[in-house]
């Protein structure tokens, strides 16, 4: 009986090592750090998108033009000279994009609405043909067992009020995007839980209206060189001052007739580069300080506080639009949650000559700060990704999630958008472009440290989402950049192909190592 046991014992033993050894050799375990299990069990993954950049069909089912449309069809705009008229062909593949997202695992997905299929002037009549077209996204989502998380306004402003009074420069946008905002309470608040105003309000201020290369692309840089028009030391602020607003609108309308019966959450997303100090002086310590108010704390402050960080009315001065007593009410404590999009981490410095900001006049010098990806030494201050501004410094993500949490009181944080980019190459073989080890590896880093913000500091993160299931229409780099799970082939009508980081990410959500 004895040696019976034995030879059971033995065998067991035998099956178990077996078994690990088949398991390590189908799973690379050496590929990640993290995993779901690393999360809070409440915690939400999912995919972000935007209108513009994956929709397409821009003149289809009573859409009206959008700056954007403009914008990418004037000569020099997009690098690659392209448009995002057919972008990835969202509008028509959605449910074959639903599917994707749930063969994923993710349970969340952001994306935003299109203006101008709501409102093809921007005001007025509704147009119906949109409606339908996101209640049927949304309505498949939810078949799916993906929540939709929507975002009123990514950047694609309806050319119609560009045209009358200037959109974001003209107070009139604030009452225009809450007649916007509550017509879209109205139809899809039922189902819609997670409410997003803004995307990026500070892009659309720094790059459409200090530096010009985004839409309207307007700037006064070099007396109008790469311009029409514009004034890049005022209109940056005028046109922050003017989102701020519409978001708190859009906010109390929704708080004041909607959310209770609705029972949703609205917030806004930020786009927010870490800054280190390139030195550990003060005057380097305070000028990544500066840094983060005139980026992150330009539109956060107001949001928590009531009124922009001090740094910013002591060096701006009144170029710097007021809030009156009632506005600062309204904006203050207008958030159910804060969205941040991060991809990277520079280098800060005092800027003690600020010769370029005194030649160019524009906002973005007024910080009196100089942040650049490169040291002292030369040395990037990680591995570049495609983007000529995309370094990968994954502890940055915690170091953001901590300076949050400390500033603003530990608000609830979702990871709006996170991600990177691949190269375009016509020279890659389809084989090789969805090979991309640098991808996972950015995922893993950035993943594995936003986990240690949650877990070991107590940062109060609820949720996060890649950017992006799909590659897209990239603005101004146009298709030369890819950062989607799936690759997207744009000769061959449209067709996706998981890349390496898809696989991925199924291990993530369902380890077996």
């Amino acid at each position: 009986m004895l040696m019976i046991r034995r030879n059971r014992l033995s065998i067991c033993l035998f099956i178990v090592a077996l078994t690990t050894i088949i398991k390590h050799a189908y799973c690379d375990c050496s590929s990640t750090n993290v995993t779901r299990k690393s999360f809070p069990k409440s915690f939400v993954f999912g995919t972000a998108s935007s209108a513009y950049q994956y929709e397409g069909a821009v003149k289809e089912d009573g859409r009206g033009p959008c700056v954007w449309d403009t914008f990418a069809h004037r000569l020099g705009k997009v690098i690659d000279f392209s448009n995002a008229d057919v972008a990835n062909d969202h509008y028509h593949r959605y449910l074959e994009d639903v599917k994707l997202m749930k063969d994923l695992g993710v349970s969340a997905y952001r994306f935003s609405i299109s203006w101008t299929r709501i409102f093809p002037n921007g005001t007025g009549k509704i147009n119906q043909a949109g409606v339908d077209h996101y209640n049927n996204l949304i309505n498949a989502l939810l078949a799916n067992g993906i929540q939709p998380y929507v975002t009123m306004f990514h950047w694609d402003t309806p050319q119609a009020l560009e045209d009358a009074y200037k959109s974001w420069l003209s107070h009139q946008i604030v009452n225009d995007f809450g007649a916007y905002a509550e017509t879209l309470y109205q139809k899809f608040g039922d189902r819609v839980k997670h409410w997003i105003t803004l995307n990026e309000p500070h892009t659309v201020a720094a790059q459409g209206y200090d530096i010009g290369i985004f839409a309207p692309g307007r700037c006064s840089i070099l007396l109008h060189l790469f311009c029409r028009a514009g004034n890049s030391a005022t209109e940056p602020y005028i046109v922050a001052h003017h989102l701020l607003l519409a978001h708190a609108t859009a906010v109390n309308i929704y708080r004041t007739k909607y959310q209770r019966k609705q029972r949703g959450t609205i917030g806004a997303a930020f786009d927010v580069m870490w800054y280190e100090p390139a030195t550990n002086t003060t005057e380097d310590i305070e000028a990544a300080q500066r840094a983060q108010d005139f980026q992150l704390g330009w539109f956060l402050d107001p949001l928590m506080f009531g009124d922009y960080p001090s740094s910013m009315r002591e060096r701006v001065g009144d170029r710097l639009p007021k809030f009156s007593a009632a506005e600062s009410s309204l904006l203050k404590g207008s958030l159910d949650f804060v969205g941040i999009n991060h991809y990277t981490t520079y280098y800060a410095r005092n800027n003690k000559t600020n010769i370029i900001g005194f030649l160019l006049n524009d906002a973005l010098a007024d910080s009196g700060t100089i942040t650049l990806p490169f040291g002292h030494d030369g040395k990037p201050i990680g591995e570049r990704a495609n983007a000529i501004w995309l370094y990968i410094v994954p502890r940055g993500m915690r170091e953001l999630m901590n300076y949050i949490k400390h500033k603003y009181g530990n608000p609830i944080v979702f990871i709006t958008e996170n991600g990177m980019d691949d190269g375009n190459s016509i020279f890659k073989s389809l084989e090789d472009a969805l090979k991309d080890e640098k991808r996972i590896r950015y995922f893993n880093g950035y993943l594995e440290n936003l986990a240690a913000a949650i877990k070991e500091d107590g940062c109060n993160v609820k949720g996060y989402f890649a950017w992006s299931l799909l590659d897209n229409w990239e603005w101004a780099a146009g298709y030369t950049s890819r950062f989607g799970l799936y690759y997207v082939d744009y000769k061959n009508n449209q067709k996706r192909y998981p890349k390496n980081s898809v696989q991925w990410f199924k291990n993530f959500f369902n380890p077996t190592c």
